[in-house]
């Protein structure tokens, strides 16, 4: 009894993902927030649903189109429902979203799981299922559900995770009412409470950490916390880093203006996107550059994001700067690697201020295989660049990434010394060790 006891205390919790239908690749849209905040009507969403169409995203992946926070008016009916803004939306939500629709796109809808929003609109606690009837009969597909408000302990007698499983199990019973696929549901809770060890329970997506901010310190934050919980993404599961912040206007940091370089704006969207986190656009696409354009378009790391057959993410094999598993907010880990249908991914990202050569022995993925050489693409320059045999060196600009397929080439040249890839207890069959 007692060692029956000691192996079920010992046996870690095993957590189901919830597979429901919907969310089983990371979500690919736009989010108008970092951009626009409050100041966001009709005219402004249709608009960039129109420059997702004629400026191409939609056909590279990115169908939808999320509203954020302000779209309510301050108060409820007396019947407890909710009211879009008229000046806002004077036509109303099942009109925008059919519009939306003919352009090839999804709509999204914004709540809270407190009484207000963070901008204190009505919040869903205790409004639930009919806040849900609402969104899903306004043809809305996917909620955002943020952390704001949050009532009194002595009222809720539950913690955040309960919270959240209240929405959670009305889109549950809606779908057992109603039929049909149910809303995508998109944990905004900021990463309290462990939610990578039990989001997947409930939704699609959970946020890890706080806003993300236009500059380098707040991606290195986050790539940092991504560095340890990346394992936590798979098929209909995904780590959100939160939306892309990259701007057509973006500023170099040495003018003291914060802001991305191109490179950063590179790291940012690399790091994103193979890192499976939903990738949504944050930019004003009205005055969208064809530079950013080419990094939100690049089709070779989208289709990493997006691989239908491996669902995992990249996570890091050296952290380079820093000892291995150890947080620096600074300056995150730098050699990642993971599996795709197509080779193996690897990053390098350069986390610090200056021009750094990045090198890193093939084996240290534990995704290579030993005695064997790789073929080289460049994800970025989109160029095949030859052939790597036990290690990879490469330079990179301050806050600059690559992303490399590798792809097995073959059994690697005869007589390479030492004679295993890693050396270190490299033994010959007669029992003698081969240095290295």
């Amino acid at each position: 009894m007692l060692s029956s006891l000691i192996f079920l205390l010992a046996t870690p919790l095993v957590v189901q993902t919830l597979n429901n239908g919907v969310g089983r690749l990371p979500i690919m849209g736009y989010n108008g927030w970092n951009a626009f905040q409050c100041n966001v009507d009709e005219k402004l969403v249709l608009q960039t649903g129109s420059l997702m169409k004629s400026l191409g995203l939609i056909d590279v992946g990115y169908k939808q189109l999320n509203l954020d926070d302000c779209w309510a008016e301050k108060n409820r009916t007396s019947k407890g429902l909710l009211v879009p803004d008229f000046n806002k939306f004077p036509l109303g939500f099942n009109d925008l979203t059919s519009k939306l629709h003919k352009l090839g796109l999804n709509a999204g809808i914004y709540s809270d799981s407190g009484w207000f929003t963070c901008d204190g609109y009505p919040g869903s606690f205790q409004h639930e299922e009919s806040d849900l009837e609402q969104f899903i009969g306004w043809g809305f597909n996917y909620l955002k559900y943020d952390n704001c408000a949050i009532p009194y302990d002595s009222i809720t007698r539950t913690g955040i995770v309960g919270r959240y499983q209240r929405m959670a199990d009305a889109i549950s019973f809606f779908q057992m009412k109603n039929g049909g696929l149910p809303i995508i549901f998109s944990l905004c809770e900021w990463g309290w409470s462990q939610v990578w060890l039990w989001g997947k329970t409930m939704g699609q997506s959970w946020r890890i950490t706080g806003d993300i901010a236009p500059n380098w310190d707040s991606l290195a934050a986050i790539i940092d916390t991504t560095s340890f919980i990346s394992s936590h993404t798979d098929f209909f599961g995904h780590n959100d880093m939160d939306m892309k912040y990259i701007f057509s206007d973006y500023f170099c940091v040495d003018r003291g203006n914060g802001g991305l370089t191109f490179e950063e704006a590179k790291s940012h969207f690399t790091a994103w996107a193979l890192n499976k986190s939903p990738l949504l656009i944050g930019t004003n696409l009205s005055a969208i550059t064809p530079d950013i354009l080419s990094i939100l378009k690049n089709q070779e790391i989208i289709a990493i994001n997006q691989d239908p057959v491996v669902g995992t993410a990249i996570t890091p094999f050296r952290w380079g700067i820093n000892p291995d598993w150890v947080s620096n907010q600074t300056s995150p880990a730098q050699y990642w690697s993971g599996q795709s249908q197509h080779g193996i991914v690897i990053m390098l990202l350069n986390t610090q201020n200056e021009t750094a050569e990045m090198f890193f022995n093939l084996t240290e993925s534990p995704w290579i295989r030993a005695g064997r050489q790789y073929s080289v693409r460049d994800l970025w320059s989109h160029t095949d660049n030859g052939t790597a045999v036990r290690s990879f060196t490469t330079t990179l600009p301050a806050h600059g990434v690559t992303a490399l397929l590798l792809k097995d080439a073959g059994d690697e040249p005869a007589g390479i010394f030492p004679a295993c890839s890693v050396w270190w207890h490299c033994t010959d069959q007669n029992g003698t060790h081969v240095g290295g």
